[in-house]
């Protein structure tokens, strides 16, 4: 979960609530990024560099992940998020390395100079990582992966960034300010380094229902056709759709879609052909299949489905869809699981088929390896990456070995 009040200004700081949640444990859990077996400060050991992936297609808009070759071959990057403000905490963002085969993750160091890294995503070109700068004074960082050299950050406008994305053309950041309920656009250059934001809009409209203190804006994505940016709002139970002008940055507000009250609406992921979403709702424990008008970038929230939990106190987190479109997974944070769903009717539809345990605590986030073949969990609490197989067949997942030691692991990017 991603809520708490911060005693320096009563301003809702994801951190503190998880640490109000899990108490201690949680609270010691808030460490940085683990750098694995080999630790150390980029000088010390490079990261390797990713192969320039494949453009991604509109319909894959909304993941972090750049589109890769079906079947990579050798070591793949793999990097951390983490929270490094925390007593305890880590140095940077984590720098791995994967086998694609076997799922084993070997640490190659830490990235430093990135404060509070608690989302990432890359570049369409696989040649620049971005980072959510989640501090009180909201950021966003650009890192060059040749070198792991920090390009540079850039202010927000917002507090507490809490994630970020790529627009498909690779000219766009777009973040969200959960402490402030915010969205923004930065400009990319060549290098990959960002602008001065073009555009920021805080959302007012509806008023957040009692006891959210103000809205929480949670994740920002394009959608399929790329010409609209979808925002979610935890304290407005609200996804906000709105016109991105690709050329000057900026954006115009044309629709938004409600969930039912007390939701807390915070990931939402697209079915590769376009038409429908599935919507996480961390606050009532459900997940719903959105549809989606192209023309209109209108929003349509379905009914609420179960999560599979069995636990008293669940938040789900992400969701996760295969590449052909027949599987989806989401993490369950308090449950500890992974939800396996069939995605049916050409995706207008989701079929629990169960869960499986994630082997750690707290998993925050999901992501597959770009060939589909791994699924990465960041448990939280744990400090720990769990890697599973997929099985394309059915959607199996089958835990890879040992999960991968690292202090509040709170993103997992697979490239």
């Amino acid at each position: 979960m991603s809520r708490g009040t911060d005693a320096a200004d009563g301003r809702w700081s994801r951190r503190r609530f998880v640490g109000v949640l899990g108490g201690a444990a949680a609270a010691s859990a808030l460490a940085g990024c683990g750098s694995g077996s080999a630790g150390g400060s980029p000088d010390a050991e490079q990261a390797p560099q990713a192969a320039p992936p494949q453009q991604p297609s509109a319909s894959a808009s909304t993941a972090s992940t750049p589109q890769a070759s079906p079947s990579p071959s050798g070591p793949r990057p793999l990097y951390v998020g983490t929270y490094t403000s925390a007593e305890g905490g880590g140095k940077g963002i984590g720098v791995a390395s994967y086998d694609p085969g076997s799922g084993r993750i070997t640490g190659r160091g830490t990235i430093t100079g990135v404060p509070d890294p608690s989302y990432l995503a890359v570049h369409p070109n696989g040649r620049t990582l971005y980072a959510a700068d989640e501090r009180e004074a909201g950021a966003v960082t650009a890192v060059r992966l040749s070198d792991e050299k920090v390009l540079g950050s850039r202010a927000t406008g917002g507090a507490h960034t809490c994630h970020v994305s790529v627009h498909p053309s690779g000219r766009w950041l777009l973040s969200a300010d959960f402490g402030s309920g915010s969205v923004a656009v930065h400009p990319i250059d060549a290098s990959g380094a960002l602008g001065d934001r073009t555009a920021m809009d805080t959302h007012t409209r509806p008023a957040p229902r009692q006891g959210q203190q103000g809205p929480h804006a949670h994740q920002f994505i394009t959608a399929p056709d790329g010409g609209h940016v979808l925002a979610v709002d935890f304290g407005t139970d609200t996804v906000y759709s709105y016109r991105l002008n690709e050329k000057a940055g900026t954006l115009t507000e044309v629709a938004q879609a409600h969930t039912r009250a007390g939701a807390g609406p915070r990931h939402l992921t697209f079915h590769p052909g376009g038409r429908y979403a599935y919507l996480a709702n961390e606050a009532d424990d459900t997940v719903t299949v959105c549809t989606y008008e192209a023309s209109s970038g209108r929003l349509t929230i379905g009914k609420p489905q179960s999560t599979g939990s069995k636990a008293g106190t669940n938040y789900p987190a992400q969701l996760a869809v295969t590449r052909d479109g027949a599987y989806a997974f989401l993490a369950n944070r308090g449950d500890n699981s992974l939800a396996r769903y069939a995605v049916e009717a050409d995706g207008a539809r989701l079929r629990l088929l169960g869960t499986v345990p994630v082997d750690g605590d707290f998993p925050r986030q999901i992501a597959l390896s770009p060939d589909g073949g791994l699924l990465f969990a960041a448990n939280q609490r744990s400090g720990t990456v769990s890697v599973f197989r997929v099985d394309g067949a059915n959607g199996g997942l089958r835990l890879a070995g040992q999960p991968f030691a690292s202090p509040v692991a709170v993103c997992a990017l697979p490239l």
